[in-house]
């Protein structure tokens, strides 16, 4: 049975094809590599706010959605006059407690 209600849970992992994104509420909190699981200290998005996410379209237009990013949309930070646009998600999931212990 699916839950009907407001969505509650505050931690997301945003997969790209290399990386996976860890977000508490609106923030990434850490990066890791999918290729080697390794976590990527110093990564730009770290301590960033989400600002959305941009779907690219076949004729090279770009489409912005400010709430949440969903699939096939690419994550969107702005961080100190930097923008940071990741490859498209290719899957949104649910951390494990024990990784987010660790954040």
């Amino acid at each position: 049975m699916r839950y009907a209600g407001r969505e509650r849970r505050i931690h997301r992992v945003f997969v790209t094809r290399n990386t996976e994104y860890h977000v508490r509420r609106d923030t990434c909190v850490a990066v890791r590599d999918r290729r080697t699981g390794d976590w990527i200290a110093g990564h730009l998005a770290i301590q960033s706010r989400v600002s959305g996410g941009l779907r690219f379209t076949d004729n090279g237009g770009i489409r912005p959605n400010e709430g949440m990013p969903t699939l096939g949309e690419s994550l969107f930070f702005v961080t100190d006059g930097r923008d940071l646009v990741t490859s498209p998600i290719v899957a949104i999931e649910r951390p494990v407690r024990e990784i987010v212990a660790r954040y």
